[in-house]
């Protein structure tokens, strides 16, 4: 395990770990608005 040593592979995990957690909020955030569904838009005259 002397590849966890250096800064670059903390680093490239970190990187990682950040865009999944990005990806599972942004999945929940779609799911709930397709969910919910689309509301028609009121028309102002």
């Amino acid at each position: 395990m002397a590849l966890l040593n250096t800064d670059g592979a903390w680093i490239a995990i970190g990187v990682s770990v950040l865009f999944i957690v990005a990806g599972l909020v942004l999945h929940r955030v779609f799911v709930n608005i397709l969910k919910k569904g689309s509301q028609e838009p009121t028309q102002h005259d």
